[in-house]
């Protein structure tokens, strides 16, 4: 039965118990554990390695292109940053109540390091969520119309509770793009967060999408449910040398 047990568990795909059994076994041996103390050890271990299982996928399915993290954020050198507000919203709350959160800074100050971390916090809490840059994101929208697969695409990205569009700057538009973008934006306004990274302050987002109605009602909505973080200070990119002062690079 010993030899068999190992067997079952695989069958029933429970590989975190298989992981596990025969050091558990061992140790009841040993110790006269009884068999209910047993099959507890044996389920926290399954429910244990199910959790990680899970968060992993979520990981993986977010395409978070770095490895980023709130905690390796040089905070100390981005005066431009509010380090207890940001570890405020590292407490996702903010998901909760369905806001948006925007970064709004030049580029290299941090806006992006800060938002993925963020998303990871998400995802390591349980939450659903995904990283795209923006130009992939409405590049993904345009070619949904030719198929005609938009409405199913949105309401995928609907699904998600955080989306963090990055490097929503200048870039190249059809008018297609703008209307299935702001179609995504109300879809999830007041029931779904999402995060924005961009260089451009609010009014120049009038010159980004050149629909001066549909900025409008995106702007009243965006910032209905918001946290607007401008991040003012130096770029993070700039190498420092001795002296620990920033230098041109």
């Amino acid at each position: 039965m010993r030899t068999r047990l190992p067997q079952l568990l695989t069958q029933l795909r429970l590989k975190g118990m298989a992981n596990v059994l025969d050091r558990e076994l061992e140790r009841a041996e040993k110790k006269g554990a009884p068999p209910v103390e047993v099959i507890h050890r044996l389920l926290r271990q399954e429910h244990a390695y199910r959790q990680e299982r899970s968060m992993l996928y979520r990981l993986n399915h977010a395409k978070i292109p770095w490895e980023w993290t709130l905690k390796t954020f040089p905070f100390d050198k981005q005066p431009g940053v509010s380090k207890p507000q940001i570890l405020s919203l590292a407490g996702l709350s903010f998901i909760a109540r369905a806001e948006n959160v925007v970064f709004i800074g030049k580029p290299g100050t941090g806006k992006s390091g800060l938002a993925s971390g963020l998303l990871r916090q998400a995802l390591i809490e349980g939450h659903r969520g995904r990283f795209y840059n923006a130009q992939d994101l409405l590049d993904e929208l345009y070619a949904s119309l030719a198929d005609r697969t938009t409405p199913k695409l949105i309401k995928r990205l609907c699904n998600y509770d955080i989306l963090l569009i990055d490097e929503l700057g200048y870039l190249t538009l059809k008018p297609e793009q703008v209307n299935a973008f702001f179609k995504l934006m109300g879809e999830r306004y007041g029931k779904k967060s999402t995060m924005i990274t961009t260089n451009l302050e609010y009014p120049q987002w009038y010159d980004l999408f050149q629909r001066k109605p549909l900025v409008d009602a995106l702007l009243d909505r965006l910032k209905h449910h918001c946290i607007t973080i401008k991040i003012d200070g130096p770029s993070l990119r700039v190498p420092s040398d001795e002296g620990d002062t920033n230098t041109a690079s």
